[in-house]
């Protein structure tokens, strides 16, 4: 059985690889990266966004409901919370596909 090692993207490693690609001190790169993180922020709190070719983005709310631990079958009591649905392009998906 083939085993892929799961790597996760971090801030850093998307700096350093716009780096690489356009030149720019990784200083501004991380700059870039948290200015559009920050208008991600304000603008799903505020409603659904999408951006165009890439995904669209959506806060649900979870109503309240039990749940189970599964090693000692006691049952708790999950809060009702807001949850972040990301639906992407059927661009993007298409892409996935053929890799």
């Amino acid at each position: 059985m083939l085993k892929i090692k799961k790597t996760n993207l971090t801030k850093k490693s998307i700096s350093k690889k716009i780096n690489l690609v356009s030149g720019l001190p990784v200083f501004y790169t991380n700059r870039i990266i948290d200015d559009l993180m920050n208008i991600l922020k304000v603008q799903i709190k505020q409603k659904t966004t999408n951006i165009k070719n890439f995904a669209s983005f959506k806060v649900i709310n979870k109503k309240e409901r039990i749940g189970r631990d599964p090693n000692s079958k006691k049952t708790y009591k999950i809060n009702s919370m807001k949850s972040l649905k990301v639906i992407f392009s059927k661009k993007i998906v298409k892409q996935i596909k053929e890799l």
